[in-house]
């Protein structure tokens, strides 16, 4: 096992690259941290900004697992990007209609990144991680004969469904104008169904020829990769694990996850992804949580890059309200945002609720909130590091998609592995595209009542159902630790570049 003999992994080098965006490279340190921890060299490459995010985190893992692990930084592209300086991520932008200047910055990066490789790393990286949605990644690989490993931070059931959508065409089938058509997913262990309209934007393209041909590079960009890295661990979607392995043939597949588990202390827990959280703040939310009794309290959270009108975000509100149970409320990046955040004081809310709910404006210690024992149900976008977040937790969801892989989400969390329920949303609200949607309420505050009750009140269908989510939660941490499934995914994924590394030398 590569585990026991941790001097032959000296000489691995892994770059990591992930996309400036939260919940794409929080997953992505998470994961450089376990590599580490098997005595592998690890150097994450992002922006000044966005590293001062984890730096905290990352110097106390150097310090206190003795872990090989540095940030390298490269410069962002704003002005040639026509990006306002200081947003180096796309939960910063300050309008979506920047959202094609992002992808623009990215591509920018790619010559910075080679002379990164090419003249400051040492040792030559064995490998490079990266986040598919920076496909200059594969060019950069190709040109230093150096593996590169997709990291999807979605899951084997959405890249199943993604790849027979695609494969089978059988969304080609219907008109733009068919959004209600119910479509089926062929070839999967179960049988789901998804309005057109739920799909993400790769099957719901739109309009902008540009963003169309960034989608199609992002795409293009995946084949020819040597594997791909999930966080996923395979007791919680083996049939869809393996059925994603055999359509995808060569290309290697490994299940790391839950990646989030890597942070076991409060403190790592608390200053995950924000260098600046106060243990004054900390302790006020953990003060609040102490307050209620076990599995008592709502926990809503809809993301970072939360795209939620402001009336349907108020329809929440009220909800949660009416519940008369205690809550924890995150709004966090909303579209329309100072709108928004003016209503809980201006509408009296904050008011009425005060010594029952709390109202996070801004980031929120998500796993911190989570793992605390009186959560009670997680209100989600069904982004999947927050599902899988929850799941890990013992958390039963109430699932809220909006756009990408959410539905998606839904569908495993709802339908396949039975441990949440629907609040009611059916239509998608693309990325970028809500000024197109206006003011529309999918869910009333009634069916959010309707839905906490669902999962939190009494009775055997809802107690089965916290059953499985805790039985869940119990194989999630095992699953990493060492003889864990995903603990031995990543051995696997050592060794492999090792045999790959010596292949390479002894040619």
């Amino acid at each position: 096992m590569v585990s026991s003999t941790p001097q032959l992994c000296n000489n691995l080098h892994f770059v990591f690259i992930p996309l400036m965006a939260p919940g794409h490279i929080l997953p992505m340190v998470d994961m450089a941290k376990l590599l580490a921890r098997r005595n592998v060299k690890v150097t994450i490459v992002t922006t000044p900004l966005n590293a001062l995010q984890f730096k905290a985190s990352l110097d106390r893992e150097v310090h206190q697992n003795s872990s090989k692990i540095q940030i390298v930084v490269v410069k962002f592209p704003n002005s040639e990007a026509g990006i306002p300086q200081g947003c180096e991520s796309l939960d910063t932008l300050p309008s979506m209609d920047l959202k094609e200047n992002f992808f623009l910055a990215l591509s920018l990066m790619q010559m910075p990144i080679e002379d990164l490789i090419e003249k400051s790393l040492d040792p030559f990286p064995s490998c490079i991680i990266y986040d598919k949605n920076i496909p200059c990644v594969a060019e950069i690989a190709t040109k230093f004969n150096v593996p590169r490993i997709i990291f999807d931070g979605t899951n084997c059931f959405n890249l199943l469904c993604n790849h027979n959508l695609y494969a089978s065409k059988v969304c080609d089938k219907f008109s733009d104008d068919d959004d209600d058509q119910v479509i089926v997913v062929p070839g999967l262990p179960h049988r789901i169904e998804m309005r057109k309209s739920q799909l993400p934007t790769l099957f719901n393209p739109g309009t902008n020829q540009n963003l169309i041909k960034v989608r199609e590079k992002i795409r293009e960009s995946e084949k020819g990769a040597y594997g791909v890295v999930v966080n996923s661990f395979e007791e919680l979607e083996l049939e869809y694990v393996r059925e994603y392995q055999r359509v995808i043939g060569c290309t290697k597949v490994w299940c790391l996850g839950p990646v989030s588990l890597t942070n076991k202390d409060d403190l790592d827990k608390a200053q995950r992804g924000n260098k600046e959280f106060s243990n004054e703040i900390e302790n006020k939310y953990v003060k609040f949580l102490d307050s209620w009794p076990k599995g008592s309290v709502i926990y809503a959270c809809l993301g970072s890059l939360n795209r939620v009108s402001p009336k349907q975000l108020i329809e929440i509100g009220l909800g949660l309200e009416m519940t008369k149970r205690p809550f924890i409320w995150v709004l966090r990046g909303a579209y329309r945002k100072d709108e928004m955040e003016k209503w809980p004081s201006e509408n009296g809310f904050e008011e009425r609720v005060k010594e029952r709910g709390i109202l996070i404006k801004g980031w929120a210690p998500q796993i911190l909130i989570l793992s605390h024992s009186s959560i009670g149900a997680f209100l989600t976008h069904c982004g999947w590091n927050s599902t899988l977040e929850g799941i890990s937790s013992g958390v039963p969801l109430i699932t809220f998609p909006m756009f990408a892989d959410q539905f998606y989400n839904e569908k495993l969390v709802v339908q396949v592995i039975e441990i949440g329920v629907r609040i009611g949303v059916e239509n998608a609200v693309h990325f970028g595209d809500e000024d197109k949607f206006g003011d529309g309420v999918q869910v009333t505050r009634e069916k959010v009542v309707d839905a906490i009750e669902n999962v939190m009140g009494e009775g055997e269908e809802k107690e089965k159902r916290r059953e499985r989510v805790k039985e869940y939660a119990d194989l999630a941490k095992n699953t990493i630790e060492e003889g864990g499934s995903s603990y031995n995914n990543l051995s696997l994924l050592i060794e492999d570049i090792l045999n790959h590394v010596s292949k390479v030398l002894i040619n």
